[in-house]
């Protein structure tokens, strides 16, 4: 039975270096979304604190959104997640996987 039950921690490391726990996250109501609080999220998500589940409900995400915030952060760190830049970002990924 406890093989079945999956242990999150209860506190990972924020994308500033920070702690970051359920309690520490942006708020549920939350509807601007400036870079440092999708790198959280998308932190939480990546160290196990939430699911991405759990993340679109809690957030009202679509699981779209979420991916493309998992994408820009990894192809461009949190760079990659200003809205002002984003086709910017993908121009310049798609330049590097072509060399």
């Amino acid at each position: 039975m406890i093989e079945n039950q999956k242990i999150k921690p209860d506190r990972v490391i924020g994308p500033l270096g920070e702690p970051l726990t359920l309690d520490t996250l942006p708020p549920r109501d939350t509807r601007r979304w400036v870079v440092r609080r999708k790198a959280e999220v998308v932190a939480a998500v990546n160290g196990g604190l939430l699911t991405i589940d759990e993340v679109c409900e809690r957030y009202d995400l679509t699981l779209e959104e979420f991916a493309s915030w998992q994408r820009a952060v990894d192809r461009s760190g949190m760079p990659g997640l200003r809205v002002t830049r984003i086709q910017h970002y993908r121009d310049l990924y798609e330049r590097q996987q072509k060399y």
